[in-house]
């Protein structure tokens, strides 16, 4: 079965010189599955960078630009909040380590372009985790989830400290100590990670990932995780990292040596077989030819075919002119998958039955 294209999706990311030739309908349509895909601010930044608004019509036009506004308001209040994070840093004697979103804005990056950051993501060594929480209190974050079990379950298996928000300003912050779950198939020592990290140009005491790290990061993301309603960013967040880093002649052979270090090549292959297939992006042949020999290795012939089928399904966004009759049972799966990969049998059994005793006792809303 021929699954539904991307071509509309990725033209004001792509060609926005070819906006012009768009209907009333397949503008409505583009902005539908945008909205979906979290990507209207980054096509609206295209479009600016491309001189192209006298293409857009004026009611297109006036959503786009709303959403691209939203965006820099976003970065703007990053660079603020980071501003204070950094305070807190300081005075634990630790560098500020930002993922994800966060990393891609504070650095300029072509990826950091309209991306949308409802919260910031940063790293510690997990020796420090609980000066780092203490530090962050005292600074007027508190942590979202009281619920005794939630809390132990995030602190004994998971990779991150329940998300904490801020009392005044309302931020939120996922303070990570690992780049995956403890619990998972898939491991990795972010001391590795965090010997590598590098300085953010222009904010003292700020650091990201190495440029192999950071697409490491993005790829094992998506090969762990279980809802993928915003795969389709995820997977656009890694084609713009590799194209704008693939300028160093030698990016490539260290991001497949880095992999093969961590222990981390079917995650990256997988994520560099879903660019080709889904996206189309252009990469080397020798660098595809790897990705499709790993990624081909990585199961068994049956199983690769239907993963493969499940995630060109779910990693469309989530809506029904990209769907067909199979993507929801797809990602019914893949969220299955998500919680295999992320912890042992006799661990998700115990916490599917604990979740589900919890809703069941749950108040059930009353009736107006």
């Amino acid at each position: 079965m021929t699954l539904p294209a991307l071509d509309l999706l990725l033209l004001p990311l792509r060609e926005p010189e070819r906006l012009g030739t768009l209907t009333p309908g397949q503008w409505d349509l583009l902005v539908r599955q945008g909205r979906r895909a979290d990507v209207l601010a980054r096509a609206a930044e295209r479009i600016e960078a491309a001189g192209r608004w006298a293409d857009v019509p004026p009611e297109v036009a006036r959503h786009l630009q709303s959403m691209r506004l939203l965006a820099q308001r976003q970065h703007e209040e990053l660079r603020h909040e980071t501003g204070q994070l950094l305070r807190v840093f300081e005075s634990a004697g630790l560098p500020l380590v930002l993922l994800k979103g966060a990393a891609y804005v504070l650095q300029d990056l072509r990826v950091g372009e309209g991306r949308m950051v409802s919260d910031i993501d940063i790293l510690v060594p997990r020796e420090r985790l609980a000066h780092v929480e203490s530090a962050l209190m005292l600074s007027g974050w508190v942590s979202t989830n009281n619920n005794p079990y939630d809390q132990r379950y995030y602190r004994t298996w998971m990779h991150e400290l329940p998300p904490m928000r801020h009392l005044r300003r309302g931020t939120v912050l996922d303070v990570h100590h690992a780049l995956v779950p403890l619990s998972g198939r898939l491991r990795a020592d972010p001391s590795a990670m965090l010997a590598d990290i590098r300085p953010i140009p222009g904010n003292p005491g700020v650091y990201a990932l190495s440029p192999t790290d950071m697409v490491l990061h993005s790829a094992a993301h998506l090969y762990a995780e279980g809802e993928l309603e915003l795969g389709c960013r995820g997977l656009l967040d890694i084609e713009l990292l590799v194209l704008e880093f693939a300028q160093d002649a030698d990016f490539w052979p260290t991001l497949t040596q880095r992999a093969a270090a961590l222990r981390w090549e079917r995650p990256l292959a997988q994520a560099l077989v879903y660019l080709d297939e889904l996206l189309s992006t252009p990469l080397p042949p020798e660098v595809r030819d790897w990705a499709l020999k790993v990624h081909q290795h990585s199961a068994p012939a049956w199983r690769g075919r239907l993963l493969d089928a499940m995630y060109l399904r779910a990693l469309r966004p989530d809506h029904a002119s990209l769907s067909d009759r199979w993507t929801a049972l797809a990602r019914a799966g893949l969220y299955v998958r998500g919680h295999w990969l992320r912890m042992p049998p006799w661990l998700l059994a115990g916490h599917l039955a604990r979740k589900a005793l919890m809703a069941a006792r749950a108040p059930k809303p009353t009736e107006a």
